[in-house]
């Protein structure tokens, strides 16, 4: 096994913004979060194609997925290539599984690198300019206030958003089973309906319980889908590299390697994320009310810390607020106007209908930076010790693991 663990400077590098943000160098292509249910459609024998991958099967063998019969794909918040590499050493299941070389190699996810974003990239295929799932809050096109797409708090409703054929929807129109496993709660959430609908869903409060309720399902061909926060949580709360996030790591890890010993023999167990986390430096967290120079021509705030949209005035010019937020943030971000944005390929293919849904101007904050404005936005919000959202690899890689039951 060769597996290079990042020291403390890497992993600052590591926060540095890739140029495969755009989604156009290494990790393009099938090497994408987008790519993954179309080549699990084609491991079980029924390729569903969509806007961004017409050949579910090139997709596959570019990802080195072998077929099967059955697939139970686990989905783990929040936990990055990366995160998983610099704490490999308290997780022995993904340790071992790290020796095969298919396993080495990090795909891509989204941007932003958020969850709404990549839920939605994840369940469609396709990418945030397409599902209209851009942040973790964006412009309501109906009201022209933000909304938030957690809850879709303010927000027209999901399937209103969202607009784009699911891959479980079109297996279960063909007859596929599809079974998704999670928290109760999250059987007909708002982010469920918009992202993962076309399932059939089923909840328990343990996480034993949900493995076995997914292990079951497996003993059918079909699609098994678990979700586990654990990660995502821990870190928001308390920091990726805290005590209490190596715990859940640890848990996940035990988790992971129970679905492999429950597994019906012949399963083929895929594990992703839709992001990974960077650790925030308090000292690099600016807040838009306290720079006039920032929110001079700057209506609302929306996106996240690591991922701001602007939304303009009326009559403000956007070139011209993101000229000023360049020449003010300096090396700390990226600013782009929305349609150097769309250029440069930060949402993948935008249908007209979500252009009004995204900022004006669209920043990625660089090194540790969060950009917040507390004038709209509560204080333990913009003060969460981790965060994703930007370009830097440790928030975009994401692993691709596979093994067989």
């Amino acid at each position: 096994m060769s597996i290079d663990v990042p020291d403390h400077e890497a992993l600052l590098r590591l926060t540095t913004p890739a140029t495969y943000g755009d989604g156009t160098a290494s990790r393009g292509g099938a090497l994408h979060l987008s790519s993954v249910l179309p080549a699990i459609s084609d491991a079980i024998g029924s390729p569903v194609s969509t806007r961004i991958h017409a050949n579910p099967a090139a997709v596959r063998e570019a990802l080195g997925m072998p077929t099967a019969s059955s697939v139970i794909v686990v989905l783990v918040d929040g936990l990055g290539y990366w995160n998983i590499v610099s704490r490999i050493g308290h997780a022995p299941y993904l340790r071992s599984l790290l020796s095969d070389s298919v396993n080495q190699r990090p795909i891509s996810t989204c941007t932003p690198s958020t969850t709404v974003a990549a839920m939605a990239t994840f369940g469609t295929g396709t990418c945030p300019g397409l599902t209209g799932m851009t942040g973790y809050t964006q412009r309501n096109p109906h009201t022209g206030q933000l909304c938030q797409l957690i809850q879709f708090r303010d927000a027209p409703e999901p399937e209103d958003v969202q607009r784009m054929p699911t891959v479980f929807d079109t297996l279960t129109g063909r007859g596929v089973r599809v079974t998704s496993v999670g928290l109760p709660k999250f059987a007909n959430s708002p982010l469920t309906r918009a992202a993962l609908r076309g399932s059939d869903y089923h909840g328990n409060l343990s996480p034993t319980g949900r493995i076995r309720l997914a292990c079951e399902a497996a003993r059918e061909p079909g699609l098994t889908y678990l979700y586990i926060r654990d990660t995502d949580k821990v870190g928001h709360a308390y920091g990726w590299d805290s005590d209490r996030w190596v715990g859940a790591f640890e848990g996940v890890d035990a988790q992971l390697h129970m679905i492999r010993r429950r597994a019906p023999r012949g399963t083929l167990i895929v594990i992703t994320a839709d992001h990974g986390m960077i650790q925030t430096n308090p000292d690099q967290r600016i807040d838009v009310a306290g720079h006039p120079e920032l929110a001079q021509g700057v209506h609302m705030v929306g996106g996240e810390p690591r991922a701001p949209m602007l939304y303009t005035d009326d009559d403000a010019d956007p070139e011209q607020v993101a000229q000023r937020w360049q020449e003010v943030l300096g090396d700390l971000a990226q600013v782009r106007t929305r349609a150097q944005a769309a250029n440069a390929g930060m949402f993948g293919q935008i249908d007209d209908r979500v252009i009004p849904m995204l900022g004006d101007v669209i920043v990625h904050a660089a090194q540790r930076v969060t950009i917040v404005d507390s004038r709209t936005q509560n204080d333990k919000a913009t003060r969460l010790p981790s965060v994703h959202g930007s370009l830097s690899m440790a928030e975009m890689d994401i692993p691709l693991i596979m093994d067989m039951a």
